[in-house]
């Protein structure tokens, strides 16, 4: 009750009304006090959620999202984050899934400096030109100024490639193919977006050497479907497997083949791993040569590729929503959480060991699992606390359902609710749960995306479907000319969010891949470029463009 009530309801007197002006500096009585108190702690346990909705201002969801759900904070340096121990597991989930893959193909780790002399940095000059603006330097050493200036790695080709012009000597010794897992810092300039582009990322960067181009080229594709694996089977997302156009390639590279993920939500394409051929360049540049069975001296072809912690950003603005993180179960670091629903004035002994032995018995499967059993915390707070975290399976364990010798189970992805027989309940049954789980989370992203991937024949089409926040093909020949028209004239015909205007992305549509899989695309025949100026120019292919990050 507010004070301007207490005092309506009193109907003062004159002098009663004087005798208050008089002590008006007075704090009110004290027994309402206590009272003011109850409106803050109910609005702080409302802040625990998300409050603003995916649909009407996404950036400021998924700000929202990643550091209420515990899996990033902000650091004092812009473009710089602290991964905290949710999004590191995720992280780790992902290194250990495609480090057992890549061993398979003879892939060893490794680790090199992270700091490179600026004239290796400048050995390979379409390299450096792509790099130079994001290069960060190191200058000085306490007061003193550097006699040269060393860089801190953007990428570690002209790191590690002196060493294997000393490693690699006769036939005998390829093929070289190593990996790290470390962190590489990007100065860019551009708005910063957490996971998705930062100024440090963390990411594994494979370098092989091979004597001919077939194995080089054999291993681009075998690197490209293993980074679609850990988007499919490990983050549930579907990816486009690509080659990237001349003009959106790999600085040095003679080709680059990539993944690209979408984000229905803004409408905005994602690369989500490149796998480059650098085919003799950087070989020639750094002079990797040996001596093959002929006794001849040889250039050996390369190759680079990398996957980067950018991968956790697509899963979450792809699957989560407005309660939080929705997270696939082979990443989550808590998979299941049981909770026993205590009853007042009951013996809850029965109930608290039943929710101990499923407990146990996922333990034993392998499941990751953990038991809130928080007597201050009502089982409504406990479900909005793990939603908001992700985890993908909720089982209940209540009184009611002991009698009935069942479990209640509740999917994240869903919200669906259902019951389990105690006797049909195992490790297996639940891992089987959180299987549909991916799989159906898999299938939601994809059908969602395949709506809105669109085949464009005119540039009014295009331009229509690019405001409506789809990916669009569009019939191609290659040609920088013309992709530097699509994306200046496509920025000055776009149509906005206001949520996009605020992060810094622009409405310019660039090429995001030509889609190695064109077997199934409609027929060319009639079809024209969209450049003007090569209007004579017959399409070749279908190429995928889009907006994006």
């Amino acid at each position: 009750m507010s004070q301007q009530n207490t005092e309506e309801q009193q109907i003062p007197t004159q002098e009663q009304t004087q005798e208050k002006k008089q002590r008006k500096p007075k704090e009110p009585k004290q027994p309402k006090q206590p009272k003011q108190k109850q409106p803050q702690v109910k609005k702080e346990k409302e802040n625990e959620g998300l409050d603003v909705k995916k649909s009407e201002n996404f950036g400021e969801w998924y700000s929202q999202l990643i550091t209420k759900a515990e899996l990033l904070d902000y650091y004092d340096i812009s473009g710089c984050y602290i991964l905290r121990p949710n999004a590191f597991f995720i992280w780790e989930q992902i290194q250990k899934f495609f480090d057992a893959k890549i061993k398979k193909l003879g892939v060893k780790n490794c680790m090199f400096p992270m700091f490179v002399t600026k004239r290796a940095l400048e050995t390979e000059k379409d390299h450096v030109e792509g790099f130079s603006p994001e290069v960060a330097w190191v200058t000085k050493c306490g007061s003193s100024d550097m006699e040269e200036p060393i860089a801190i790695r953007p990428t570690s080709e002209t790191i590690m490639y002196p060493s294997y012009a000393k490693w690699i000597k006769s036939h005998r010794d390829l093929p070289l193919r190593l990996n790290q897992w470390t962190n590489v810092v990007r100065w860019e300039f551009k708005h910063a977006v957490p996971f998705i582009r930062s100024r440090e990322f963390y990411w594994q960067e494979g370098h092989s050497a091979f004597a001919n181009k077939e194995e080089a080229d054999e291993e681009v594709l075998a690197i490209l479907n293993e980074y679609a694996n850990i988007y499919e089977q490990l983050l549930a997302v579907p990816v486009i497997k690509g080659k990237k156009t001349e003009n959106e390639k790999f600085a040095g590279a003679d080709y680059t083949t990539t993944v690209e993920a979408f984000i229905p939500a803004n409408g905005r394409a994602v690369q989500g791993g490149t796998s480059h051929h650098l085919g003799q360049n950087f070989s020639r540049m750094f002079g990797i040569k040996f001596e093959d069975k002929n006794k001849e001296t040889q250039l050996a072809y390369q190759n680079s590729w990398g996957f980067t912690t950018r991968s956790i950003g697509v899963m979450l603005m792809v699957h989560s929503d407005d309660k939080g993180l929705v997270l696939p179960p082979r990443v989550a670091s808590t998979q299941v959480v049981v909770i026993p629903l205590y009853f007042k004035d009951k013996d809850n002994t029965a109930l608290v060991e039943k929710a101990k032995e499923v407990v146990s018995e996922l333990e034993k499967a392998g499941i990751r699992v953990e038991l809130d059993d928080r007597l201050e915390r009502t089982p409504g707070w406990k479900y909005n606390y793990w939603e908001l975290r992700g985890i993908p399976l909720r089982i209940e364990v209540g009184p009611k359902d002991l009698e009935k010798n069942q479990l209640m189970l509740c999917r994240r992805d869903t919200g669906e609710k259902f019951t389990m027989a105690l006797n049909e309940f195992s490790g297996s049954s639940i891992q089987n749960v959180l299987d549909k789980i991916h799989d159906s989370m898999l299938e939601r992203a994809r059908e969602e995306r395949t709506k809105r991937l669109v085949f464009t024949r005119t540039w009014e089409e295009f331009i229509k479907e690019l405001n409506s926040g789809n990916l669009c093909y569009i019939p191609w020949y290659e040609s920088k000319a013309a992709e530097e028209y699509i994306k200046e004239q496509s920025k000055l015909q776009s149509v906005q969010s206001l949520s996009d205007s605020n992060s810094g992305l622009t409405g310019a549509a660039k090429s995001l891949c030509i889609p190695l899989d064109q077997s199934s695309f409609p027929s060319l025949e009639g079809l024209s470029t969209f450049y003007p100026e090569e209007s004579d120019k017959k399409p070749t292919c279908w190429c995928l463009f889009g907006r994006s990050y």
